[in-house]
């Protein structure tokens, strides 16, 4: 299958900020980074902010030009065929972008306008679309009225409304409740399997992220990992131990001295991977009594595995770009 995103040894660069150029050195915001989206996935990029999402993001969607290394969006290059690329991809950005003081209905209309649509077959894909994402009862009702999980259905609406192949979202859950992050993923599992779009995301939440078919990993501009979420997991040894001391770093050192095996440091707390980790709880509170204040132990997570490749959170990861 041809690949509807390729991305070959991309690499973009941003300049210092005014106030730190004295320090020297373009911030990379993606080094090298490579991957393809094949046709009907839901793909992931996964990061913490300042990691590279949205720098990729705005590249895919052709408002920045890399700077070095190839893009291509079914086989279409996003700086010589830009207009061609933009045909063929929907996009539904972070930061709200609706017009407030319009209806549901004139923001759909006006971004029809856009591609070229109008009269009665616009009026029909309006209609479809409304009915579909569940809205047609709040189709006359300014959008500032509406709830946030409201306003991100009609934001996919809109990005849907001149049926493009490609759609891409920009943090779609961010702000929205548990149970309405649910129905958004809901939604793009049914315009992946009913209409055949392929769709690519960007997240730092762990819940959207473990619903993609594939997830590329990113921190400080590079691509870290790239496989099935279940895969990826795999990858952590065994289940994860999270160690509350009154010592940490000390324990940690212990921990590695008595049993040979690895004890990150993570938020103040002694980070642990082993298999059967229920096992070797006891072990580990009877080798340092009244040196251990509490313990857990749980599956690995998406977050893990990030912590398991780079030595911190999605959170408090190094600010990039």
């Amino acid at each position: 299958m041809t690949a509807v995103v390729a991305i070959d040894n991309l690499t973009h660069r941003y300049p210092p900020s005014p106030g730190l150029r004295r320090t020297g050195g373009d911030r990379v915001a993606l080094d090298r980074v490579s991957f393809a989206v094949q046709p009907g996935e839901i793909f992931g990029l996964l990061g913490p902010n300042g990691g590279g999402k949205t720098t990729l993001f705005r590249i895919l969607s052709t408002l920045v030009r890399p700077q070095e290394g190839n893009v291509r969006v079914f086989g279409q290059d996003v700086i010589t065929q830009r207009n061609q690329v933009r045909r063929r991809i929907g996009v539904v950005f972070q930061a709200p972008s609706l017009d407030k003081k319009l209806t549901v209905r004139e923001n759909l209309r006006h971004h029809g306008h856009i591609f070229g649509l109008s009269g009665a077959p616009l009026r029909q894909r309006i209609d479809e679309l409304l009915n579909r994402f569940g809205i047609a009862d709040r189709a006359d009702e300014r959008t500032e009225k509406l709830s946030g999980g409201l306003r991100r259905r009609v934001e996919i609406a809109r990005g849907l409304l001149h049926k493009p192949e490609l759609l891409l979202l920009d943090e779609p859950s961010t702000g929205l409740d548990p149970r309405v992050r649910r129905e958004v993923g809901d939604y793009l599992e049914e315009l992946r399997s009913k209409d055949g779009v392929t769709i690519l995301v960007t997240t730092h939440i762990m819940e959207e992220a473990e619903r993609c078919d594939r997830l590329a990993l990113l921190d400080q501009g590079k691509l870290i990992a790239l496989d099935k979420p279940a895969t990826l997991k795999d990858r952590v040894g065994g289940d994860v131990i999270t160690v509350s001391a009154k010592a940490p770093e000390s324990l940690s050192a212990q921990v590695r001295e008595k049993f040979g095996i690895e004890a990150q440091l993570v938020d103040g707390a002694v980070r642990i991977e082993r298999p059967r980790g229920h096992e070797f709880i006891p072990q580990l509170v009877e080798a340092f009594p009244g040196a251990i204040e509490s313990v857990t132990v749980g599956k690995p997570t998406l977050e893990d595995v990030f912590i398991h490749l780079t030595g911190h959170r999605l959170d408090d990861a190094p600010s990039n770009l």
